[in-house]
Formats: C-alpha cells, structure tokens, sequence
C-alpha cells in the first residue's frame, strides 16, 4: 500500500506544476457618462466546466476591487476572447488600473496586467 500512495502522490505533483492560469492579452478602458467601460482580452486552455476562465476583476493599486465581470461559461472555441464591463466607478485622480484574471480550478491569478488611463 506504501508503494501505491507513493506513486499516486508522484502523479500529482507534475499537475499542481502544470497550474494554467488565464493570461491577460490586453485591456481598454474609456470613460463614460455613467463611469468607466473596462474591456479585456483574456487566453485560457478552457477545457469545459470543470476548468474554464471564469471572471476578471478591475483593482486600484492598492488592491482595492472596483468591479468584477463574472464569464458564465466556458470559452473552449473562441480563444483569445474579449469581454467588457460598464458602469465602473473610478475614483477622481485615479490614473492606473490593475486588471487580475480568475479560473475555476486556480481562483484568482496572482499575475496582474496594468493600464494608465487616459
């Protein structure tokens, strides 16, 4: 049984290693009347429900979350893909933007892409 635990342990260690967080290919972002329109481009391996990008989230620098935009389903086919989030309340003087991805088997990257606005 020892033998058995041992390599079933030896199996799992080259998954955790092989970790496949969503990368942020880029953002947009633009004022609005009613706040700010935030756009991303996200790339993840999404195999299907069980492991799929599911959501980003726009962040002050000093991590404060302004909005997040939950992605209901599984991109499989459609890869990189954008999607956008409106209404976002910036504060006044704010000038950077930190952007964070999430998967459902990894939770939120630690992995950030910043932006300047305009």
């Amino acid at each position: 049984m020892k033998h058995v635990l041992s390599g079933f342990v030896a199996l799992l260690v080259p998954l955790a290693a092989t970790a496949d967080p969503a990368r942020i290919e880029g953002a947009k972002a633009k004022p609005g009347n009613d706040g700010w329109t935030v756009s991303v481009t996200l790339r993840h391996a999404d195999t299907g429900w069980e492991d799929y990008a599911d959501g980003w989230r726009v962040e002050l620098p000093d991590g404060t979350v302004l909005a997040t935009r939950v992605l209901a389903h599984p991109h499989v086919t459609e890869q990189p893909f954008t999607r956008s989030k409106t209404g976002i309340a910036v504060p006044d003087g704010t000038n950077r933007l930190i952007i964070r991805a999430r998967t459902k088997t990894e939770g939120w990257g630690e992995s950030t892409h910043e932006m300047t606005l305009d």
